[in-house]
């Protein structure tokens, strides 16, 4: 037999369940690498997992790596060989290199040049003399967060239990954190018992007689279906959220799914506080009925078998029971306070040491509101919303709700605020200022919300950059980059025409003394790589990318439109001398100054062409500038290629007369700024 399974399994201590799938595709992409760079053929590749055990079974591993005949070329001939026509050190030393002798040499011609060549045989290693190296994989795996126990010095996500390592019914042999292999495994905590692995293709029948469902797909789609048919026997509809069905999945190794109630007098609570008490701390999936209303049930998924059921949902029942009796009463408690009153509270709450309290923050934003609102022409009636909503956009952070449900932050404060009498369009900017939340999170959909939430996270990233907190590598205590990617898909999706530089400006204007002049630059390039990021994943090539975020405008909208328009066109045949008329502008460019064009000095009728191509492409660009019509604006600096090649083939700019050379020079500054407000065409690659 020339094939066998390859099965390792790492039995740990309960893994937190967000760490769970990530850890268990890192170790089986690390499995595959392995093998691919030991040359060994393998079949099909099956990963496991579950909050005890990650597993990864390899399909008909080789045996023995292949014997590898090549051809090794070495130094050429008058290297090789010396004066005298004897093998020189040069020519030894790459034949015992190759585990040859001077005696196997022999000369190849390449490219009119003799070399000397080996022929180089290596011969194949047995797999289960390799695989000891196995254990360095498994005590390669990297993870947010690791531990110590006992008396190791090893730190891994959680305590090793056992290794279950089989290449055919062999155990393969080594020790971990005084762990040695075996072919010993173990089934659910309180169900299963210790087994033994016969086989690596047995290994997932052999831990289902144990009560464990090891195989993550087929255990969420288990939960899945155990939802569904609580759905038809009650006519239920249990909305099921993708990251908590995961997560789920990842809590348990045997899945049942059963339902328990709560009283009826909690459905006055707010949906957000029921949800996120089933949802948030409790692991539940919510019921509504048929018209999207909430039940007074919940469903949980229960880590064993069918038994006592009843007992499990009774035990679940008195823990929700008392989550949504303290929510009852916060929420009660919660009217009492004042909307006013709990903004003042805000005063003596710290923000950051260095950028005061939440009070002082809030003032900010307010004042940063109303600037953008200028900016963005709202209408009067818009501006008066923006101003409230920015003055209390903070306040339910003192509720007792937000401090027992952080997660409610917004939501809750759009629902008090509602209950207090404020406008619909104030009290939904309430909860749309924290909006994105996170990357598939949506931007505000209201003009209020958004602007509130614009000068919310501009105040906090501009706080941050002006007094040198500044992320690094994967440093970001404070959120900065998702603040940033906030402000950019805001800008984007509400298509405001504000340039970065402007709106940075206006921020640490309003810290004074505590903005550093460096601290502007610094926040360009941060965003000019969250930009890249967002570039990028949207496959424009690199080098346009950097084109457009070289620019002299840094408008959001316009230069993402921009990357795409150069993207497109680049597919163009016309495309490369169109680049390559526009960086010649750009690259002589640099050796003028910015100043008046005297066309008393033009001495041909191809400089005169050329001024009224600029003029007229001037006028055109601003007008389709306003209009957002980035397309035709690159087709009017395209147009400019005959003029341009024209110009170079009967001009010389660097002329001997120096008044000339100087105005020539400054036409060639005023269109390479023309050309420069699209992109930084120089830096575009052309073949």
């Amino acid at each position: 037999m020339n094939k066998q399974d390859l099965l390792i399994e790492i039995g740990l201590e309960e893994v937190p369940a967000h760490y769970v799938t990530d850890a268990m595709n890192q170790f089986t992409e690390k499995v595959t690498k392995w093998l691919e760079d030991k040359k060994l053929s393998y079949g099909t590749v099956k990963s496991y997992s579950t909050p005890r055990r990650l597993a990864v079974l390899v399909k008909d591993v080789a045996v023995k790596q292949p014997d590898i005949e090549e051809e090794a070329k070495g130094p050429a001939r008058k290297i090789a060989l010396d004066e005298n026509g004897n093998w020189s050190k040069a020519a030894i030393g790459f034949t015992k290199g190759q585990g040859a002798s001077v005696d196997d040499i022999y000369f190849k011609e390449i490219n009119g040049i003799e070399y000397v060549h080996v022929q180089k045989f290596t011969k194949g290693q047995e797999t289960k003399l390799l695989l000891e190296d196995i254990s360095q994989i498994i005590t390669g795996l990297t993870f947010p967060k690791n531990m110590r126990w006992g008396s190791q010095e090893m730190r891994y996500i959680r305590p090793i239990k056992w290794i279950v390592a089989l290449f055919g019914k062999d155990v393969i042999p080594f020790e971990i954190a005084g762990v040695t292999t075996n072919s010993y495994s173990y089934g659910h905590r309180f169900l299963g018992n210790k087994v033994e692995i016969v086989a690596p293709s047995l290994y997932e029948a052999t831990l289902l007689e144990q009560f464990v469902l090891v195989d993550p797909v087929k255990r969420k789609e288990a939960i899945s279906n155990q939802l569904s048919e609580l759905e038809n026997e009650q006519t239920w509809v249990i909305p099921v959220d993708e990251e908590l069905l995961e997560e789920v999945n990842n809590l348990v190794e045997y899945p049942t799914a059963l339902f328990g109630k709560f009283e009826t007098e909690y459905l006055s609570l707010p949906d957000e506080v029921l949800v996120t008490t089933m949802k948030e701390h409790q692991r539940y999936f919510p019921v509504r009925n048929q018209q999207g209303e909430l039940q007074p049930f919940f469903v949980t998924v229960r880590n064993g078998d069918h038994n006592h059921l009843e007992n499990v949902a009774r035990g679940n029942e008195k823990v929700l029971r008392a989550r949504l009796s303290d929510a009852n009463f916060f929420y009660k408690e919660d009217q009492k306070l004042k909307i006013e009153d709990a903004v003042q509270k805000l005063d003596k709450i710290v923000f950051h040491e260095e950028l005061g309290t939440l009070g002082e923050k809030v003032k900010r934003v307010v004042e940063l509101s109303g600037l953008l609102a200028d900016k963005l022409l709202v209408s009067n009636e818009e501006k008066q919303d923006i101003k409230r909503a920015a003055s209390i956009c903070k306040f339910d952070l003192v509720t007792h709700m937000v401090y027992e449900f952080p997660e409610l932050q917004g939501k809750i404060g759009e629902k008090y605020a509602r209950l207090s009498g404020e406008k619909e369009s104030i009290s939904v900017a309430i909860n749309e200022h924290y909006m994105p939340r996170h990357a598939e999170d949506a931007a505000p959909e209201s003009t209020v919300g958004a602007v509130v939430a614009l000068a919310d996270k501009l105040d906090t990233i501009v706080g941050f950059f002006a007094i040198g907190k500044i992320p690094t590598g994967s440093q970001d205590p404070y959120a900065l980059r998702r603040q940033a990617s906030g402000i950019v898909q805001i800008l984007l999706t509400k298509k405001w025409k504000l340039e970065l530089p402007e709106l940075f400006q206006i921020a640490l204007d309003l810290y004074g003394d505590k903005a550093i002049e460096a601290a502007a630059q610094e926040l360009l390039s941060f965003f000019r790589l969250r930009l890249k990021y967002l570039l990028a994943e949207d496959h424009i090539r690199y080098d346009l990318v950097d084109a457009v975020l070289e620019s002299s405008v840094l408008e959001v909208t316009s230069l993402v439109e921009r990357a795409k328009v150069l993207e497109l066109r680049s597919r163009q045949e016309e495309f490369k001398e169109t680049i390559e008329a526009l960086a010649r502008v750009m690259n002589i460019a640099k050796k003028g100054t910015d100043q008046n064009i005297d066309e008393q000095l033009f001495d041909s009728e191809y400089e005169k062409s050329l001024y009224d191509s600029f003029v007229h492409a001037s006028n055109a660009i601003n007008s389709l500038k306003a209009e957002g019509k980035e397309e035709e604006i690159y087709n009017v600096l395209a147009g400019l290629k005959v003029v341009i090649n024209d110009y170079f083939d009967h001009t010389m700019v660097m002329s001997e007369d120096e008044n000339i050379k100087t105005n020539r020079l400054a036409q060639m500054v005023k269109l390479a700024q023309l050309i420069e407000s699209f992109a930084k065409m120089n830096v575009i690659l052309v073949k």
